[in-house]
């Protein structure tokens, strides 16, 4: 089965935007493939605000949260694999969602096909 984290993550985001409240992400900056702007973390955890204020291009899939935002007046693409998603929460009073435990099963990446032999083009002047 899918893990349904993905799921959850985007329900607590809705009902968080919905409420005209902040929505804030923690993360487990520890985990395999996670970007996000390591002076800001604390304890392997960093919490970033994915409000629509806040970020551009927000990314909710299956897969992963991608955003771009500043930090400290830099600009930054950050990336959290879903596995690396802890909680989602309202900035104003706390209230949201702890993701429970989950096995998360990471594919193999595809290897690309083997170029076909056969006819080629050539010019011809």
């Amino acid at each position: 089965m899918l893990p349904k984290r993905s799921y959850l993550l985007n329900a607590a985001y809705s009902w968080v935007a919905d409420n005209d409240m902040t929505p804030y992400l923690l993360v487990d900056a520890q985990q395999k493939d996670v970007v996000v702007p390591t002076e800001f973390v604390k304890d392997g955890q960093i919490v970033l605000n994915i409000g629509m204020s806040a970020v551009r291009h927000l990314i909710m899939d299956k897969d992963a949260v991608s955003f771009e935002a500043r930090f400290s007046g830099k600009p930054m693409q950050v990336y959290v694999p879903i596995r690396a998603a802890l909680a989602l929460y309202a900035k104003e009073n706390g209230d949201g969602f702890v993701f429970p435990d989950e096995e998360f099963f990471d594919e193999p990446t595809p290897t690309p096909p083997e170029p076909k032999k056969g006819f080629q083009l050539k010019v011809v002047k």
